[in-house]
Order: C-alpha cells, then structure tokens, then sequence
C-alpha cells in the first residue's frame, strides 16, 4: 500500500476542522508536516480531496467519499490497537445534549475515567441539532441524545424513558390549582429552549401545534438559567423532569399537571453508521446502561445520579 494510516488521520483531522494548523495542533505535529502529508497523499493519486479558497480547505466530492472509509479505517486502527496493548479502551469523545450532559453524562463519565485512568473522555454538550452535525462530521464517536433523530447515516438505539414537564414558581397563579387548559396555557408568557433542542423541538409538536397561539417570553440555551427566570416569575417553562428534580423537591419550582398532553420521550444513543467506536465506545456505552440499571425511566433513577 502506498498511502498510510497517519496520512488518513491527517486527512480526516483537516477535513472536521478545515484548517490545516488546527488540525495539526490536534495531532500534536507541525502545520508544515501535516501540509506535507496531506499534499503527499492527493499526489500519490493524483486525486485533489480539497477546494482550497484563500487559507480555507473545503471537502470536495472525491473528500466527501474518502472521508466516510478512512474513518472507519481508523477506527478499525484504534481497535487493533487497543487488543494489542492489552484491552486498554483508547481516547473517546462523546457529544451529549444538554440535559443528558448536565445532569447525567458528566458524573458517567468520572466513573469511567476512574476505571480507565489512562482512557481519556472529551465530553462535549451542546443541542440535539449540533449534536447529530457532529456525529455526522465524524467528530464525535458516540451521541447522547434527547428526543426522536431520524437519519440513514446515524444508528440511534434507545437507552432510558424521559418526559417533559410543565411547571412554574410556586406563588404563580396557576400553582398548586387542577390541569391547565389549553387556553389558560395560551394566555401565559413562556420561558423555552432555542430552536435546535429536542426540548424545544417536542413542544412544539405536543404543546405549542395544539395552542392556538401562545406568548414567547424568553429563549434560553441553558435549563438552569430557564429554571432561574422561571423561579423569578416570569413565565412558564417545559423542561426534562430529570432536570427538574431537586427543584421540586426542594419546593421552588411547581409542576403543573397537564394530562391533555402527551411528553414522554427516550434518551437514544447515536452513532454513525460507518463509524468503528472500538473498545473504547462500547464500554462507555455499558458505563451509561449501569448507571441506569434497574430505572425505567429517569424518574426512577437513583439519586446518587442527581446531585
């Protein structure tokens, strides 16, 4: 063979950043070496894998088809590496969405790195949207996600049962009292998650297509910063029950029954469908299955997990 793995990482490194120096700096090599290789490896064929415009690289068609089978390459690497050192789980990167990153993922992944110390986990949390990009991007090796993806490059498995919930501060008006009507929902100002979210995007569908018109109050991309303006009285809001938790307990925040809707939902794992997580995904994988055995849902967790 002509071409070489560390070519194909060089390649797939410059192809998620498309920027040569970045991707260097990820690979802890030189930008003129990286350059070098990547030039090599479109000479060696004859076959340009980039549009160049001014210092930017771009993906062209041939780039687009290599970058799918070079991953999969080099995770099949990784793989074979990890058997030969002895079943060690190599380096990670994990993308979760919000609500799942902030209440669940971070401690799954201390408990991880505390079995595999030499296993490093990058755990990067953003909206359902980024997340899924990503995975597609082949920057991320497994997704946690929230809510319903559909898409033929991705395997979505489901992992634990969640739900939405209404709720509001306790001195609101509507605290305390029996379900909410639709129009009484209608006339009230609401605190929400951005468009792009699995939160944002099952309120639409269950709640928001079934009101004839409701009040945007605030958009917000953080469930703490919603839960806090909502504690202050400014509105209503619709967020995962997991998040929701202590804050109920604790009493500074009220659920507001609402029957009519239906807001349950799954966690799902997701990965790309020519991707090869190796050793290091799957026992990640079991990692998040144990620390939701025996629950459900995320209401039946144990409360260890919610801190």
């Amino acid at each position: 063979m002509r071409l070489t793995l560390r070519q194909l990482e060089i390649f797939a490194a410059v192809a998620r950043s498309e920027n040569v120096s970045q991707a260097a700096g990820r690979l802890a090599m030189s930008q003129s070496a990286a350059s070098s290789a990547l030039v090599e490896l479109e000479r060696l064929y004859d076959c340009p894998l980039f549009d160049r415009i001014g210092k930017s690289l771009h993906l062209n068609s041939a780039g687009r088809g290599l970058l799918p089978l070079a991953e999969a390459l080099i995770g099949q690497a990784r793989e074979l590496e990890d058997y030969l050192s002895g079943g060690r789980p190599g380096p990670l990167n994990v993308g979760a969405t919000l609500t799942i990153g902030n209440y669940l993922a971070t401690l799954i992944v201390v408990d991880y790195m505390k079995q595999y110390p030499q296993s490093p986990v990058q755990l990067q949390v953003a909206n359902s949207d980024t997340v899924v990009e990503r995975l597609l991007r082949f920057e991320c090796d497994l997704g946690l996600i929230e809510g319903e993806v559909v898409h033929p490059d991705l395997v979505v498995e489901p992992w634990l049962a969640d739900e939405l919930v209404v709720f509001c501060a306790p001195d609101h008006v509507l605290a305390g009292g029996a379900a909410v009507d639709n129009a009484t929902l209608s006339a009230q100002s609401w605190i929400l998650r951005e468009p792009g979210s699995g939160t944002r995007s099952q309120f639409d569908r269950c709640i928001g297509s079934r009101m004839s018109t409701f009040r945007l109050g605030l958009e917000l991309e953080h469930t703490e910063a919603i839960k806090r303006a909502v504690e202050s009285g400014l509105g209503l809001g619709c967020l995962s029950r997991l998040s929701l938790r202590e804050a109920f307990r604790r009493g500074s925040l009220i659920e507001l029954p609402t029957p009519q809707f239906d807001l349950r939902r799954h966690f799902y794992f997701a990965s790309h469908r020519r991707r090869n997580t190796g050793a290091a995904g799957r026992l990640f994988r079991q990692a998040c299955l144990a620390a939701s055995a025996g629950a459900d849902s995320t209401a039946d967790l144990a409360l260890p997990f919610i801190r």
